[in-house]
């Protein structure tokens, strides 16, 4: 199983004294199992393709694909595609809309045409994933919760819906780094337990280095490195400052501990990796 981009590029407000290209050439394939991290600074085009991938924008030219179908156009077999594809938006409590927590998760599910028991089991399955207590929570306005506990209820309706890839667009942007750690926690075991794909899109080079094999670095619409994260930060270093980009803040310190004479195996790129890296150079481990 696989989404697969063919060529597209993207024109926003043609023919307008606005007119943008926004995405041009881009070609890639993502596979069911894959934890994809999708960087660059804004304007890159990153979110745009994010779009594409969704199926919510389509191309100026090239084609989506999701296991051959098209997701361009209308038809069964296309809305049946693009029911496997889910996408959590930059601050994604902005996407709820219901009455109370169960009323929002269940809209996805409920308007696919589930049967109302098949629709609260993926209710309760989706809360606790998000670790929200099905019976505290069901009932509640979404809007009397705290940010963070509003991220999760966003999420868990895109969960709820079950999708073979899941998008997400800076899941921990307004987070304070304790909400952010519950986010990705349960965003990992979600991963783990169903082996959909994630896509993440961030612009943090830490959250980037600490969950993604793989790394898509864009620049002026365009994809200028594709490959496994480790490699990418250490090896390709250059090209991304060139487009404006950095690297984990881990790895800098690691390479000013060396430079002052601190002897560390390995390029360490997560917070877990300097700190392992550090102890065992001090032989405190």
């Amino acid at each position: 199983m696989s989404l697969e981009v063919q060529n597209i590029s993207y024109t926003y407000m043609v023919k307008t004294p606005f007119e943008r290209k926004a995405l041009q050439e881009v070609s890639l394939t993502i596979e069911k199992g894959e934890f994809v991290a999708l960087i660059g600074h804004t304007g890159s085009g990153k979110s745009t393709l994010a779009e594409h991938l969704s199926g919510l924008l389509q191309p100026s030219s090239g084609k989506v694909l999701l296991d051959g179908v098209d997701l361009a156009g209308k038809g069964s077999a296309i809305k049946k595609a693009r029911s496997k594809i889910g996408m959590v938006f930059q601050y994604p409590e902005h996407q709820l809309f219901a009455e109370t927590i169960y009323e929002d998760i269940a809209f996805g599910p409920r308007n696919s045409g589930k049967s109302e028991e098949v629709v609260e089991e993926a209710v309760r399955s989706a809360m606790a994933f998000v670790n929200l207590d099905y019976e505290t929570f069901k009932d509640r306005s979404p809007f009397q919760l705290s940010g963070g506990q509003m991220r999760r209820v966003a999420i868990a309706g895109v969960v709820a819906m079950e999708p073979d890839y899941l998008i997400l667009d800076e899941p921990s942007a307004g987070l304070d780094p304790q909400s952010r750690d519950t986010v990705f926690a349960q965003l990992l075991a979600l991963f783990r337990a169903r082996q959909m794909a994630v896509i993440l899109i961030t612009h943090s080079m830490e959250e980037a280095a600490q969950y993604a094999d793989r790394l898509i670095a864009m620049s002026k619409g365009r994809i200028i490195l594709d490959g496994k994260t480790a490699d990418l930060f250490t090896t390709d270093r250059a090209i991304l400052e060139q487009a404006g980009l950095d690297v984990p803040a881990s790895l800098k310190l690691a390479e000013e501990l060396q430079q002052n004479g601190l002897q560390l195996a390995g390029q360490p790129l997560t917070k877990e990796q300097l700190v392992a890296a550090i102890l065992k150079a001090k032989g405190w481990a």
